[in-house]
């Protein structure tokens, strides 16, 4: 069941901060409404569709370990978007990452995160000399 919370937390996260509907987010994550229903209802006779999963995480910008996580399975590997070679991401900025994919944190605190993350992604870069 932590799966469908999961699912459940996403869900109310693009509805209050994208508007989109169940319908809105099939389409923008490549996952059928049935598939997220059935997920929401925690039916599935082994585990959903790994390839959905991933997809359903990129299009909401959620880190598919955490998906993994509540579906009981080791983490499988960097995301497609991160090369082998890429220095691995800072402590702080993992728990950051965290905290937006976990469900019992309230929609609220992951809106002013992403506000941050917004600000400071769109501020010049000071060279240093």
């Amino acid at each position: 069941m932590a799966f469908a919370r999961f699912v459940r937390r996403a869900i109310d996260d693009a509805r209050d901060e994208r508007g989109w509907t169940v319908s809105d987010l099939a389409a923008h994550t490549g996952v059928g409404r049935s598939t997220v229903f059935r997920w929401l209802a925690g039916d599935w006779q082994d585990y959903p569709e790994l390839a959905k999963v991933r997809g359903f995480c990129a299009a909401l910008d959620l880190p598919v370990a955490a998906a993994f996580r509540a579906l009981g399975l080791p983490d499988a590997g960097p995301s497609p978007r991160r090369r082998a070679d890429d220095a691995p991401v800072e402590a702080d900025v993992r728990v950051i990452l965290e905290r937006l994919a976990d469900p019992t944190v309230p929609a609220e605190e992951k809106h002013h995160i992403r506000d941050l993350l917004r600000y400071l992604a769109r501020r010049p870069v000071r060279r240093a000399g």
